[in-house]
């Protein structure tokens, strides 16, 4: 298979040296990355930045924004036959960004923020024949939060963790179906959990196409 991952934060910015982002380490979709390529697969890798090497084989393409994420993505997936998107999205980026550097003046400044492109459900959106599986990083009703982003990103599944997997070399994680049902569920290094979660998809998700 050519599976297509993303994987690593994006950044939106403020001005030309300040910007919105996350502290996704990106290891997940690396560890993704290398074990699909272990598995025998052909691997397209969308980055944010990230200091992590980038795992040998892997195809790769770097971003920063949002929009690049969208644009490499939507480029790319139409090639692909599926696609893992373990990328810690920016929700939101200010309205306007400003040229140059913002000066100190000792008052308060207002940032406004709209939401950034949702590039999982434009990917969703145009799957046919192609599987799509989503990662949900949530805090708060994770399970409840999980299904809405998978029905309306159009996910095949999607894998539930919590925050304590941000820059971490553990996770645990859940893989709900569009049915609300745990399929399955795996904890330990995040290299071990990649490893199984290409087992599984290979096993349930592309059986299935």
């Amino acid at each position: 298979m050519r599976i297509l991952i993303t994987a690593g934060p994006t950044r939106e910015y403020v001005d030309d040296v300040r910007f919105l982002s996350n502290a996704s380490s990106g290891r997940m979709g690396y560890s993704i990355a290398e074990a699909a390529i272990a598995a025998g697969h052909e691997v397209i890798l969308v980055t944010g930045p990230v200091d992590l090497p980038v795992p040998a084989g892997v195809r790769v393409t770097q971003i920063e924004t949002t929009d690049e994420l969208r644009s490499s993505c939507l480029e790319l997936f139409p090639a692909c036959d599926g696609v893992i998107a373990t990328a810690a999205v920016c929700d939101y980026q200010p309205r306007e960004r400003v040229d140059g550097k913002i000066t100190k003046t000792g008052s308060p400044i207002v940032l406004e923020l709209v939401e950034t492109s949702d590039v999982l459900a434009e990917l969703g959106g145009q799957k046919e024949h192609r599987w799509v599986v989503g990662f949900a990083l949530e805090s708060q009703d994770p399970r409840t939060n999980a299904m809405r982003k998978l029905r309306m990103k159009h996910c095949d599944c999607i894998v539930l963790n919590d925050t304590a997997a941000i820059s971490s070399l553990e996770n645990h994680v859940e893989i709900l179906s569009p049915e609300a049902t745990t399929l399955a569920g795996f904890h330990g290094l995040k290299t071990s959990i990649a490893q199984q979660l290409i087992q599984f998809i290979e096993q349930k998700i592309v059986a299935r196409h």
